[in-house]
């Protein structure tokens, strides 16, 4: 129960995480999941990529192909409204946080 508490927990997180890159920049499965590893997630692709996929289903992202050296890439960036929720997932993160590290 406590692993099923903390998955759901950091997948919320990596939702975050997502729309707070893809605001910033256009961003593709490979790299991101790079930029997890940087932070100690082990996210398999298995996971990350039906993430990309249900916030773009939700219009919180949108996709652009682009070939690369021959491949296929798949490039995400923020739509209006994933930077509506973005910004406040970020108010809300900053006050529990904010919150728990009280002393």
């Amino acid at each position: 129960m406590e692993d099923k508490l903390l998955k759901d927990l950091f997948l919320g997180f990596i939702k975050v995480h997502i729309l707070h890159h893809a605001a910033k920049e256009r961003i593709y499965g490979q790299e991101f999941s790079e930029e997890l590893q940087r932070h100690g997630y082990q996210i398999s692709y298995g996971t990350l990529y039906p993430l990309f996929h249900k916030l773009e289903e939700q219009g919180y992202l949108k996709s652009e192909n682009e070939n690369v050296k021959g491949k296929v890439r798949r490039y995400y960036t923020l739509t209006k409204s994933g930077n509506k929720i973005l910004e406040k997932a970020k108010l809300q993160a900053k006050e529990l946080v904010d919150e728990l590290y009280e002393e």
